[in-house]
């Protein structure tokens, strides 16, 4: 198994540590330092940038080189083109929303620790013989949970897979995730609704955030 793609990879832990992975469609580069610290701020220490927008990568960079401190991967990624380009630009960590075995293999050839996205027993078996032990579960409200979840997650729990929920996770059911051991993080764009960083409400962000950060805490301590 590539080490590059176990969750024991120093970015990987770090994930896990942190708890919540702040999901973000920036459209405008200039809000991607403001949002990162409001985020940090409120005790959110790792974040997914998509790509989804034509800044993503530019967003990246940014928050590199002014909040440091932010653990910062990139998800939406489709093709190993783009693998190349978030490893060119520094990445944490790359996610994608299903199991592309291509995009998969040129990450760990990469060296990028990958997230493949999974929702039935079959995406998982893929993804662990693929070399990978953290993925992300998408979309996990409309597929069924925590109880879909844990049933398909049995025949996979001797080999050490954990599981990133994104898709339907808000502070509501943030601590029900987190008390699950299969779960190593949870994800989700509740931390900066799109409309909050149009708005440029940081005050609002670092709020949510705070709120986050503290059913971790609660959690997990």
């Amino acid at each position: 198994m590539n080490e590059h793609s176990h969750p024991t990879h120093a970015n990987f832990a770090e994930l896990e540590s942190a708890g919540v992975l702040a999901v973000l469609k920036i459209d405008d580069v200039a809000d991607a330092v403001p949002l990162a610290k409001a985020l940090l701020s409120g005790g959110i220490r790792a974040m997914e940038l998509t790509l989804r927008t034509e800044v993503a990568l530019d967003a990246l960079r940014a928050i590199r080189k002014d909040a440091p401190e932010m653990l910062v991967g990139v998800g939406t990624v489709l093709s190993p083109e783009q693998v190349q380009q978030v490893v060119a630009e520094g990445a944490a960590f790359g996610v994608s929303p299903g199991t592309n075995p291509q995009v998969v293999e040129a990450a760990l050839k990469c060296g990028l620790p990958f997230a493949p996205g999974i929702a039935t027993p079959t995406d998982i078996e893929v993804a662990v013989a693929l070399g990978c032990r953290l993925l992300k579960f998408f979309p996990a409200g409309s597929c069924g949970g925590l109880t879909h979840l844990r049933n398909m997650a049995v025949p996979f729990q001797h080999l050490g897979v954990k599981y990133i929920p994104l898709g339907g996770v808000n502070q509501s059911n943030l601590a029900e995730f987190l008390s699950e051991p299969l779960v190593a993080a949870v994800g989700g764009s509740w931390l900066a609704p799109p409309q909050t960083i149009a708005e440029k409400d940081w005050n609002r962000i670092e709020q949510i955030a705070r709120e986050a950060s503290g059913t971790v805490a609660a959690i997990r301590r």
